[in-house]
């Protein structure tokens, strides 16, 4: 399949097994909860009764006071453990290279579809000039959350989209299934096109 290239009258000749393919909503929606749960620290701890500190003295005679209790160490009171303590744990799931690219493949095939994926000759921009880079995706008519999409991210197109909400730069190796899910318009260069191409061919 072709692709036309903003701003020009040119097209360029992509992979029907890279953009082409149908979307697998099932395939992308696991892929995400897992790229995410792996960013998730897990680092949560809380104390049962038996690791809280404080004594482990019966507090009241066993009949006539009502409730039967041992220590002040349980659930039910303050300052006592939790009935099913929290621990430190992994989020991460499994995913095989396979299906992550697999996703991938889906997700930009989608927004070919949709026509949300936009061909553009160059991203670069002559300093670090927030107002430059507005004018520039202004003329492209995208979303409120663009992501670009470049070979090798410069430090200029960087530091000019960081001013503006929610513009995102990537290069093609710090592509992501979830930067592509949120992003409303994703603009990419002849270039980075080529690079993903062949890293998910």
């Amino acid at each position: 399949m072709e692709l036309s290239v903003i701003g020009g009258t040119s097209t360029v000749a992509v992979s029907d097994d890279v953009f082409g393919l149908e979307f697998r909503q099932d395939l992308v929606h696991q892929v995400v909860v897992a790229y995410r749960n792996a960013g998730r620290a897990g680092t949560k701890a809380q104390k049962t009764r038996s690791e809280v500190s404080g004594t482990t003295k019966k507090f009241k005679k066993q009949k006539g006071g009502g409730a039967r209790h041992g220590d002040y160490r349980a659930p039910i009171f303050i300052g006592g453990g939790v009935s099913f303590a929290a621990k430190p744990r992994s989020f991460a799931q499994k995913v095989n290279r396979k299906m992550y690219r697999g996703a991938i493949c889906s997700i930009l095939s989608e927004l070919a579809r949709l026509g949300r994926l936009k061909v553009v000759e160059s991203l670069e921009v002559s300093g670090p000039k927030t107002s430059e880079l507005v004018a520039k995706l202004a003329e492209l008519s995208v979303g409120k959350r663009p992501l670009l999409v470049t070979e090798s991210g410069s430090e200029a197109l960087f530091l000019a989209a960081r001013n503006i909400p929610y513009v995102e730069v990537r290069d093609v190796q710090g592509l992501d299934p979830v930067a592509l899910v949120g992003a409303d318009d994703v603009i990419v260069t002849v270039d980075a096109l080529k690079k993903i191409e062949e890293w998910l061919a």
